[in-house]
């Protein structure tokens, strides 16, 4: 069966009171199914980003049990924070990680919602995926107004929640949830005390962007004058142009410059639709998908822009890390790190390092690990505090914890010499391909720069990559392989006194038998890919190194030949 796995994110309004968030994830992580990935309190924010993650019942479980202990911890009434802020648990979203749509998590947060509103007599708004009309996908939109307007926003009929009761519940507020994207909650860190530092920097990042100015007498953009419309004269905020229509600016923005000016406008809260004469003139910011504040940081002695990254694949971390250092130097500062606030999908940061390695004219085609030790050290993750891979990456190349693979090359050719069945052919074999992959991917690399002719430094850089991923592969191989041989053993061990037993029995034997077939089959294909990466080596590699190509090539047939015992 395919793993389903969800991750939940709820932001509780305590930060400094770690004894109340201590009984908040104790509550969350009573659920079986369910592992506390991450709590990460704030205390000038006065907040805490709890991530967790499992399968969706016992998330949702989970989240609702969180959100009562909030319920009866929390006292909004007493909270002061810099963050925006509507409830105990402010937003709590649900993120599709693997086997679960999109849809689902929708359905999970209108299932949370319906149970908080009836069970805890709480307000509550759904949002991005889940939101009930368009008007509500945004949530800077739905929690507009923060707990202090929530009492008057509960006597609209428009902002009618879409569970629990239309009244305020001074205690909690209002809890905001829905489904969305992967959102990398990212912060850069400016050599700087003043908070205006930050905040000219992030509001030319983000999408909805600031007032448009003209005039400026130096790098800030806060030091030009303001733009209105007037009738014949509808500046664009973005350049020089000059409309005598609203149609003509928002034609010339389009494209020109690639976005909608009303949805710009409506993102503050201007309705293009309405006359617009008078009306301040908004300039787009940078990066689509990207939300970002400045703010001081009383225990980094430092200003920051808090960014929100919605769809990394749009706007990524390196994207707007490298934006942000180019504006910091136009303006005298220096950026001395970034930080990512509770998880990042490893994709992310893998590319980043990528991309940073490629820009060093180095082989982006090495170890996982020396890709991600690349992006942490290039995006300065670790200036705040230390960056652990294991806690901070979601979705790291999947491993046998103390497996074969984990041991010492001593011990491990010492544990293949006992007397036992496992592990034997099958993990040597895979170890084998795995090093002829590697000794491909070694030659190729010493050869970036230096091959014969663009063709040929094309098919090597393509073997690189090859290898990489077929190495990985086959390191996995050694230890499944004798996992899968285990398994049929197990399985053959099993009782089979009663005919319920045997039955039993012989479909365990057949699951692990098949698995034990499987294994060394997906081992000779991977083994014949590492040949093909380390022939490749031996025609366009360095002549030097053609001896270690041949190696790869002869030790990865091994992978092959051990499916034709």
């Amino acid at each position: 069966m395919n793993q389903r796995v969800v991750e939940c994110v709820p932001n509780f309004s305590e930060g400094r009171d770690m004894a109340k968030m201590r009984q908040i994830t104790d509550a969350i992580g009573s659920v079986s199914g369910v592992k506390l990935m991450d709590v990460d309190p704030g205390a000038d924010t006065n907040r805490t980003v709890v991530t967790l993650v499992g399968d969706p019942e016992s998330v949702l479980e989970a989240a609702f049990r969180g959100i009562a202990a909030a319920a009866r911890l929390i006292d909004m009434r007493q909270h002061t924070g810099s963050h925006p802020r509507m409830g105990a648990c402010d937003v709590c979203p649900f993120i599709p990680v693997e086997g679960v749509t999109m849809d689902e998590c929708a359905g999970l947060a209108r299932r949370l919602g319906e149970r908080v509103g009836k069970e805890l007599e709480v307000p509550v708004y759904l949002y991005e995926h889940a939101a009930s009309r368009p008007e509500r996908s945004n949530l800077a939109v739905v929690r507009k107004g923060e707990y202090e307007g929530l009492e008057k926003k509960l006597r609209d009929p428009e902002w009618k929640p879409d569970f629990g009761p239309a009244r305020f519940n001074p205690g909690f507020g209002a809890l905001i949830t829905g489904a969305r994207e992967f959102l990398i909650a990212y912060n850069i860190t400016l050599n700087s005390t003043d908070k205006a530092h930050a905040t000219d920097i992030a509001l030319e990042l983000r999408e909805k962007g600031r007032i448009a100015r003209r005039g400026q007498k130096g790098a800030y953009y806060s030091s030009g004058q303001e733009l209105r419309y007037a009738e014949g004269a509808f500046p664009c905020g973005n350049c020089d142009f000059d409309g005598q229509r609203f149609e003509d600016t928002e034609k010339h923005c389009r494209e020109a410059h690639g976005y909608s000016l009303r949805e710009l406008l409506a993102a503050n809260d201007i309705d293009a639709a309405k006359d617009v004469v008078g009306q301040k003139v908004y300039r787009a910011g940078r990066f689509k998908a990207c939300k970002a504040i400045g703010w001081y940081v009383a225990a980094y002695k430092r200003v920051q822009l808090s960014i929100n990254l919605t769809n990394w694949r749009v706007t990524s971390p390196r994207d707007v890390l490298e934006a942000a250092r180019t504006m910091a130097a136009a303006r005298g500062l220096v950026v001395t790190g970034s930080e990512i606030v509770g998880l990042v999908p490893f994709q992310a940061l893998y590319q980043a390092g990528r991309a940073y390695l490629e820009a060093q004219g180095k082989s982006a085609f090495v170890p996982v690990g020396d890709v991600l030790q690349a992006g942490v050290f290039s995006l300065g993750l670790n200036d705040a505090a230390p960056f652990e891979l294991e806690k901070k990456v979601l979705g790291l190349p999947r491993t046998y914890a103390d497996g074969l693979m984990d041991m010492r090359g001593r011990d491990l050719v010492d544990e293949v010499s006992r007397g036992t069945p496992a592990p034997g052919g099958g993990s040597i074999a895979a170890l084998a391909g795995s090093l002829g992959a590697a000794l491909a991917s070694m030659v190729a690399n010493l050869t970036q720069g230096k091959a014969g002719s663009d063709a040929a430094e094309r098919q090597l850089l393509a073997a690189a990559e090859k290898a990489q991923r077929v190495k990985d592969a086959l390191m996995l191989a050694v230890d499944e392989d004798t996992s899968a041989f285990s398994a049929y053993m197990d399985a053959r061990r099993l009782p089979a006194g009663t005919a319920e037993e045997k039955g039993h029995r012989a479909a365990k034997m057949q699951e692990g038998l098949k698995l034990a077939i499987d294994v060394p089959l997906r081992t000779a294909r991977l083994s014949y890919e590492a040949m093909e990466t380390a022939e490749l080596a031996m025609q366009h590699g360095n002549p030097n190194s053609i001896t270690d190509a041949m190696v790869g090539f002869t030790i990865a047939s091994a992978g092959v030949r051990r499916i034709f015992q």
